[in-house]
């Protein structure tokens, strides 16, 4: 499997242990800050961190429309946390100069769980083709407060779902990187990139 390549954005956030998690289940993971990283990219994660800075880094490194195009031409893409939050084509509580990369019909809402030190961690059901149990770590983290009619729900805090899908699009509140279960991780290389790998013989992504 170390022939599937996956990159992490790597602008902000835990990069280095998303790429090690990537490392252990199989997969060739490396950085990406540039148009000519992404391009060589099966799947992409967008780590967690802090969206509105993300996305100023990319329009500086003139990567906020190679990432878009990535997405419209249906690479897979992972996003934690951060990361969901510049998925969603809706945002609620953003800064005023939040700028989305969108493509998932959802709205969310920014710390929603809480500032820093309201952080936690908890037990979730895991909605995968076998459901499991899996601890998440939520920090300044997201939920989704709506979601279109092909969005599908993985997992929720009560009524508030924190980890869903749109075809090559998964994303989570939680960082599944600061845990030692890899099968989030497994989830997206498995159920996200294979299949999109299997459809697309030629990348997807024309930058």
């Amino acid at each position: 499997m170390g022939s599937i390549k996956i990159g992490v954005l790597a602008f902000q956030g835990d990069v280095a242990s998303h790429i090690q998690t990537l490392s252990e289940i199989g997969a060739s993971a490396f950085p990406v800050k540039n148009s000519s990283e992404l391009a060589l990219c099966d799947g992409l994660i967008i780590p967690g961190g802090e969206s509105t800075t993300i996305s100023k880094l990319a329009r500086i490194f003139d990567l906020f429309q190679p990432l878009q195009t990535a997405i419209n031409s249906g690479l897979p893409i992972f996003g934690s946390c951060a990361g969901m939050i510049l998925l969603a084509d809706r945002v609620l509580d953003s800064a005023k100069e939040q700028e989305s990369l969108g493509g998932l019909d959802v709205t969310v809402r920014r710390n929603a769980f809480g500032r820093q030190i309201d952080s936690f961690e908890t037990v979730l059901k895991f909605n995968a083709p076998v459901p499991f149990l899996c601890n998440a770590v939520f920090i300044r983290a997201p939920w989704v407060e709506e979601i279109g009619a092909n969005v599908e729900i993985l997992a929720q805090v009560g009524n508030n779902p924190v980890a869903i899908r749109s075809k090559n699009l998964f994303a989570t509140s939680f960082h599944p990187e600061l845990t030692d279960d890899l099968r989030i991780h497994q989830y997206f290389l498995h159920e996200v990139v294979l299949p999109s790998m299997q459809s697309h013989p030629v990348k997807v992504v024309k930058i």
